[in-house]
């Protein structure tokens, strides 16, 4: 199964690297001191230096994406439910985060105003809602969808679980899209979102182990 998705693999690791070479090009103009974390209303609260912003950041995601596509693929026991568009579009969302997220970065350290209390916001509720499209889709494994005791012992549970949060998570991650439009004062909102997302697909899945719905 490896070798049908090595070509994707490649591709996306070359574009999550992408930044490295804008931070090559970029180099002279970019500040010692990098920013790399932001705070909810969108100002840095995290520093560090620029050749750990440069090479460090978009190592570190390459890392992480070979050993979640590597060990999706190795070690899961189901790894033949990852098979189909679903697994191949997961391993796109590293390399559209590492593209987006060094170019705010790289923007920030370059003195633009980016509103990243608005564009993350609107990335993730993007993100969460393509997800919510393909979680009816995603097949029983133990590497994608929501893994619950009961719905790895029982693929009725999890297909039905699956089809249950699909929607839940597409009008959240809506949601939290629009949150980001309004302005940070909603914040609270986008937590309950994110604590409905993960609440409502957990007791419905335990509800129907226990045999309180049908």
């Amino acid at each position: 199964m490896l070798k049908k998705y090595r070509k994707t693999l490649i591709i996306t690791t070359i574009i999550t690297l992408l930044p490295m070479l804008a931070g090559i090009i970029l180099w002279n103009k970019l500040p010692e001191q990098f920013p790399i974390h932001f705070n909810a209303a969108g100002e840095v609260d995290g520093w560090s230096s620029k050749t750990f912003g440069v090479f460090g950041l978009p190592l570190i995601l390459v890392a992480f994406q070979w050993l979640c596509g590597l060990g999706s693929l190795k070690m899961d026991p189901k790894a033949e439910n990852l098979e189909g568009k679903v697994f191949g579009l997961v391993l796109w969302i590293i390399p559209v985060l590492s593209v987006v997220l060094n170019a705010l970065v790289y923007c920030t350290a370059l003195g633009m105003d980016m509103n990243v209390q608005i564009i993350l916001p609107l990335l993730i509720g993007l993100l969460l809602t393509i997800i919510g499209n393909w979680l009816p889709k995603c097949k029983q494994t133990y590497t994608l969808g929501i893994k619950l005791p009961w719905t790895l012992a029982d693929e009725t549970n999890w297909n039905r679980t699956h089809r249950f949060a699909g929607p839940i998570w597409v009008v959240c991650g809506l949601v939290i899209m629009l949150c980001g439009l309004i302005g940070g004062a909603f914040l609270w909102v986008m937590v309950a979102a994110f604590v409905v997302m993960i609440a409502a697909p957990t007791v419905y899945s335990y509800l129907l182990f226990k045999g309180k719905i049908k």
